[in-house]
C-alpha cells in the first residue's frame, strides 16, 4: 500500500483534465463529433513546453496499454489502462539537446526513439521497465544506444522481420539507414539506400499485396519529399529500386500508409494545404501494380488544415490533422474513389487554419479502443469511439436524474416496466447489476461510484450515459 500512495497523490495533483463526453458537437472546450475525451496530460506535466510524435504498447504480460509521447526534452510514458485516471510514469530525457523532432516505434517491448538533436542516434529503451514504477514519475535513462547516425527525422520498424529503418539520417544521402535490432539493446548496422532521394517517413511491409511478383518479400514504401519510392530491401546488402510514385500540385510528400489489403497507399503533403490552397488533402496511390504506382483519386476534407501522420486500422483513416486535430475516414469504399470522413476531434479548437499547431500524431491501434493524439501545443489526449461502443438512445421511454448525479439517481419510465440496469465504467467492466420488478420508478444509489462517466444499460435495451459529480 505505501507503494502505490505516492502514485495516488501526484495524481491527485495533478490531473484536472477528466472525461468528458462528446455533445452537442462539443467535449468541453474541444469541438468534436462520435469521440468522447477520456483525459489530457498537460506539457506542463510531463516538463516541457512542446509535444511531437507519439506511439503505443501492450505489455503483453497482462495486457496493460501505455501510451509514449515524443517531447520537446525527451519521452514521456504513460500508462492509459484506465485512460479516465492516466497514469504520468516517467521520462526518459533526450540524448543530446532539445528538438522540436522526436519520433518513437516499437519492438519487441522495446522503445526505439530518434530525433534531430545533433548526435542523438537512437535510444533504446526496455518497456518491461514500465512494470515497476512505484514513485512516479521517474526519470529514466537508456539500455542501450545506437550511435551509427547523430541525428535522424524518423525511424521505421518491420516487427516481422526486426529490422529498424531511419530515415534522415546524415547516411545514405538521407534514405534508409538499416539496423539489426533483432536482440533489441544490442542493434547492429546493416547497410542502407540512398539510390532515390532524401526520405522523410515509411512503412515497411512483408509484402502480401495484389502485385504477386513481390509476394513475401520485404518492400519499402517512403515518403520522398517529391514522390513515393517503392524499394525491395529484403537482401540489406543488396536493396533493389522498384519504381517512384508522382502525383501533381507537389511540395512536400510526407507521410504515407497501406491500406490493409496492402492495395492502396495514402499520403499526404505537409505543404500544399498553405502554399496551393487546398483544403486538407490526401493523395491515394493505387500500388496493384508495384512496378507503376499511379493516383487512384485525390481527397479534400472541408477544413483547410495541414495534414501530418496518418494510420489505417481496418476500413478507417486516422489522420492527425494538425489545427483541425483528428480526423477519421471511412475507407471501406475507397476502390470506388469515396472516403468520407465520420468522426473528429478537434485539440485545437480556435482555428482549423493552414498553421503547424495542434495535431502531431495519432495512434489508434489498442485493443481497448482508446486512441491517443498527441499535440504540439496542449499534450497528451486519450479519446474513444463513443464510450464503450455503445450510442445514447435519446429518444426512449427512459429517463435518467439528476446527470450528472452525486448519490441517487432516479430511472424513471412512461410505459415500459424497468426490469433491470446495469453500469459499466469507461474499462467496460459491469459495476452494477440490478433486478427490479417491473415498476416505473426506480431509486438507484451512487454514492460508492468514483467521479466520472459511466454507461447505463436499461432492460438490455437503452443505454444512457450517467455522469458522477
Amino acid at each position: 500500500m505505501k507503494k502505490i500512495l505516492p502514485i495516488l497523490a501526484f495524481l491527485i495533483a495533478t490531473y484536472s483534465f477528466a472525461q468528458t463526453p462528446c455533445e452537442n458537437g462539443m467535449a468541453g472546450q474541444y469541438p468534436c463529433n462520435g469521440l468522447d475525451l477520456l483525459s489530457r496530460i498537460s506539457l506542463n506535466t510531463f516538463g516541457t513546453d512542446r509535444g511531437n510524435d507519439s506511439w503505443g504498447w501492450t505489455d503483453p504480460l497482462d495486457g496493460k496499454e501505455y501510451a509514449l509521447m515524443g517531447l520537446g526534452n525527451g519521452t514521456a510514458f504513460v500508462d492509459i489502462t484506465d485512460p479516465v485516471n492516466p497514469i504520468y510514469l516517467g521520462k526518459l530525457p533526450t540524448h543530446t539537446d532539445s528538438s522540436t523532432w522526436r519520433d518513437i516505434k516499437v519492438y519487441n517491448d522495446h522503445a526505439f526513439i530518434v530525433s534531430e538533436a545533433g548526435g542523438h542516434g537512437m535510444q533504446v529503451f526496455d518497456l518491461t521497465r514500465l512494470r515497476n514504477v512505484t514513485n512516479a514519475p521517474e526519470t529514466f535513462t537508456e539500455d542501450a544506444h545506437y550511435d551509427g547516425f547523430g541525428h535522424c527525422h524518423n525511424i521505421v520498424i518491420n516487427e516481422e522481420t526486426g529490422y529498424a529503418f531511419a530515415v534522415g539520417t546524415s547516411t545514405f544521402g538521407g534514405g534508409p539507414h538499416f539496423v539489426n535490432i533483432q536482440d533489441p539493446v544490442n542493434p547492429v548496422a546493416a547497410g542502407g539506400f540512398s539510390g532515390d532521394n532524401y526520405c522523410h517517413d515509411a512503412q515497411v511491409v512483408i509484402y502480401n499485396g495484389p502485385d504477386s511478383d513481390y509476394t513475401g518479400r520485404e518492400i519499402f514504401f517512403g515518403s520522398n519529399e517529391d514522390r513515393i519510392s517503392i524499394v525491395d530491401v529484403t537482401n540489406k546488402n543488396n536493396p533493389i529500386p522498384i519504381s517512384n510514385g508522382f502525383y501533381g500540385s507537389v511540395d512536400y510528400t510526407h507521410q504515407g500508409w497501406l491500406t490493409e489489403d496492402q492495395r492502396y497507399f495514402m499520403i499526404g503533403d505537409e505543404l500544399d494545404e498553405s502554399n496551393f490552397g487546398f483544403n486538407t488533402r490526401t493523395i491515394i496511390f493505387d500500388l496493384s501494380d508495384l512496378d507503376n504506382p499511379v493516383v487512384h483519386f485525390e481527397y479534400e476534407a472541408d477544413v483547410a488544415a495541414i495534414d501530418h501522420n496518418g494510420y489505417v486500422k481496418g476500413n478507417e483513416f486516422y489522420l492527425s490533422s494538425y489545427r483541425a486535430g483528428l480526423r477519421v475516414f471511412d475507407i471501406s469504399d475507397i476502390e470506388n474513389q469515396n472516403m468520407v470522413e465520420t468522426k473528429f476531434f478537434d485539440t485545437y479548437p480556435t482555428s482549423n487554419s493552414a498553421r503547424f499547431d495542434g495535431a502531431w500524431s495519432v495512434y489508434p491501434y489498442f485493443a481497448s479502443g482508446s486512441i491517443v493524439i498527441s499535440d504540439i501545443d496542449r499534450g497528451l489526449f486519450v479519446v474513444r469511439d463513443h464510450l464503450l461502443g455503445v450510442n445514447d438512445n435519446s429518444i426512449s421511454n427512459f429517463a435518467v436524474a439528476p446527470n450528472p448525479a452525486t448519490e441517487i439517481v432516479t430511472v424513471t419510465s412512461k410505459t415500459e416496466p424497468i426490469a433491470q440496469v446495469e453500469i459499466f465504467n469507461v474499462l467496460g467492466q459491469k459495476i452494477m447489476d440490478l433486478n427490479f420488478t417491473e415498476s416505473l420508478s426506480e431509486n438507484i444509489n451512487v454514492s460508492n461510484l468514483q467521479s466520472g462517466m459511466y454507461v447505463m444499460k436499461i432492460n438490455s435495451t437503452t443505454t444512457k450515459r450517467l455522469l458522477i459529480d
